[in-house]
């Protein structure tokens, strides 16, 4: 394309070993190259931005100074990664980023030698880093061998627990590992907590020239002839304002704050590091999330869809209904106004949640916890146990973080938290790492949980209202991404009876009892199979937990054949069916039962539709299911 920005010196990067000719003048050339290759790049495809813009300078660095892939760079969570990857030989794919054969949006081991350790979730950078450094100690075996070990965090990631339990074992073990704290003020959302204002200090209280000026000359790792002048310049440092302290007495030698766009303080730095250091290392490097295009936004470009590069507008499918996530913020909010106990806690996405909208309304009791989804299911049961409603707001996947804390904390003690699954099933572009897989499963097997599945987005409101009433024991209700398919809406959601499911379409032969929101794709499939003389009975469970045993059994003896429909792995709603069904000797009486889950695989991303073609779950594998469990040709052949 014509409109591509023009970048000589990155067109002459094959490998990051093609960054030793250059220059430290032509680095910092390079990296505002790299910067435009980005923006044209995700303007083309969308993505997360704005954390690649942030460490475009970064990037270039480690990968003049380390020597990739026998070094291991490790990006935390590695939203930030499309500049390294268009420096680690995939500039030329980079336009199929979060695409369908693409490449993958995150750092992915199976993808190229460059990634050592894949990410989507946060947290888990310096933990990996540590394996690394163990294993090149004791000799371990890796293809592409065994160096220097380097984690870059965000402010937002190390302050999950995680972070720290491995802050704490890399200071025990004294290993040389290199942690880079990329402090850009801003995570997804606004970063919280006691953390973020320490980060703040560390740089509030003198003149950032003096700390550029420290960082230059790295003055913990001096030589020895020139430490005792510089030890004066390091306490003078420190003395200015909270320093290291906090990463000292972990047992990191702490090097910054510096400026994380500044080349020359990163190369000097870096190459100082690298020649001196004998333990864990912490580099503190200040940036800019969205830097040199989207610094100005409000989210800094966290996740963006296709844009205009000269003006930023995006270009979004125009939307025909509300999506889930707004009718679920609505309706909390209408229960909210009428009961002043209701609370929301969410985990470091507002935004993402609805939960901006309920904060906007009711900010004394909406909870942003930062990346610590542990902790917001265990201050969830805290809350509920004290008397209040609280309604935690967790992707389905990020909720697999916490899930010991919803067996032992909430679902032992019978609290009734309300678990608001957003992102249920697969989600697209993101891929398997953020795909809502397991939920259903990971739940339904915990005594008296209640579990539903909204359908469409009226029963969304109606679940809402449901999980309210629920007070003595914990419920979830799921919900997927994106728009919903545009029905009526109430204007106050109404409690559903708990485990009951209801009746959609009576017919003959065979039944399809839905779970979740493929109940549209059974009503498309209902419509094929009608053209070919076969009327299914149609059912929508609402509760995989307690089951509707009462609908199940009536399904049995009225139809041949028996079909679950659920946007979930193996050992969920169809699992708990087929265990009723084999229990009360339905089988033995000679049902046809079939199950559609997803299979056990992870799907690569693609458009959701792809992915759930790949998974077998469109309307024209459901009538493929039907015909096959019936005995029908499925060419045709017999009606």
């Amino acid at each position: 394309m014509t409109d591509r920005p023009k970048t000589p010196l990155l067109d002459q990067v094959t490998t990051p070993r093609d960054l030793q000719r250059f220059s430290d003048h032509d680095l910092t050339r390079l990296a505002h190259e790299l910067r435009a290759e980005t923006i044209s790049a995700v303007s083309e495809t969308g993505g997360h931005l704005g954390a690649g813009l942030g460490v475009v300078e970064l990037t270039v660095a480690l990968h003049a100074v380390f020597d990739a892939p026998r070094d291991k760079i490790i990006w935390d969570v590695s939203h930030q990664c499309y500049p390294h990857k268009i420096l680690t030989g995939r500039r030329d794919r980079i336009r199929s980023l979060r695409q369908k054969g693409g490449l993958s949006g995150f750092t992915k081991r199976s993808e190229s030698p460059y990634d050592p350790f894949g990410a989507a979730h946060s947290s888990t950078s310096i933990s990996a880093a540590l394996g690394f450094a163990v294993a090149r100690d004791l000799s371990g075996a890796c293809e592409t061998g065994l160096g220097d070990a380097i984690a870059i965090i965000g402010d937002g990631s190390i302050s999950a627990g995680m972070a720290y339990e491995a802050l704490n074992n890399a200071g025990h073990l004294k290993k040389r590992l290199i942690v880079i704290l990329n402090d850009n003020e801003m995570s997804i959302a606004p970063p919280t907590g006691a953390m973020s204002a320490y980060l703040s200090r560390l740089y509030a209280g003198a003149p950032f020239q003096e700390f550029k000026a420290a960082a230059k000359g790295a003055v913990s790792l001096l030589p020895e002839p020139f430490q005792h002048g510089a030890r004066r310049a390091k306490e003078l440092l420190k003395s200015a304002t909270v320093g290291g302290t906090l990463f000292e007495e972990l047992g990191f030698d702490y090097i910054g704050p510096i400026d994380g766009h500044d080349m020359d303080q990163l190369l000097a730095v870096l190459r100082t590091v690298k020649a001196r250091a004998d333990g864990p290392m912490l580099i503190h490097a200040i940036t800019k999330k969205g830097k040199g295009y989207a610094e100005d936004r409000p989210d800094r470009g966290h996740a963006t869809a296709r844009f205009d590069v000269v003006t930023g507008k995006q270009h979004k499918a125009p939307s025909n209904a509300p999506s889930y996530t707004r009718v679920f913020a609505d309706a909390l909010i209408a229960e909210a106004a009428e009961d002043p106990l209701v609370t929301a806690v969410t985990a470091a996405m507002p935004d993402g949640t609805g939960l901006n909208l309920f904060a906007e309304r009711f900010p004394e009791r909406c909870f942003d916890v930062g990346i610590a989804e542990q902790h917001a299911v265990t201050f969830s049961a805290g809350m509920a146990a004290g008397g209040l409603k609280p309604f935690c707001a967790l992707y389905s996947t990020f909720l697999q973080r916490g899930y010991d804390q919803v067996v032992h904390d909430v679902a032992i003690q019978r609290l009734p938290v309300r678990f608001a699954i957003d992102r249920a099933g697969l989600v697209g572009a993101d891929g398997a790492t953020h795909a809502g897989s397991f939920d259903i499963a990971y739940l339904a097997n915990l005594p008296d949980f209640v579990v539903m599945a909204a359908a469409d987005e009226a029963e969304l409101v109606h679940m809402v209202r449901t999980a309210l009433e629920i007070g003595d024991r914990p419920s979830a209700f799921r919900f997927p991404r994106g728009e919903g398919v545009g029905v009526e809406l109430p204007a106050r959601g109404q409690a559903l009876e708990i485990g009951k499911g209801r009746m959609i379409a009576d017919g003959n032969r065979v039944a399809l009892l839905n779970f979740g929101t493929r109940l549209k794709e059974v009503r498309e499939a209902a419509e094929i199979l009608a053209q070919k003389g076969i009327t299914p009975t149609i059912a929508d469970a609402r509760f995989a937990k307690p089951l509707d045993t009462d609908l199940i059994d009536q399904l049995a003896r009225h139809h041949e054949a028996l079909i679950t429909i659920e946007e979930g792995a193996i050992g969920g709603f169809g699992s708990h069916v087929a265990q009723h069904l084999a229990e009360t000797g339905v089988f033995d009486r000679g049902i046809k039962y079939r199950s559609m889950v997803l299979p056990d695989i992870f799907i690569d991303q693609a458009s959701p539709r792809d992915m759930y073609a790949v998974a077998g779950m469109n309307a024209e594998d459901i009538v493929t299911k039907v015909l096959m469990t019936l005995g029908v040709d499925v060419l045709g052949k017999r009606a």
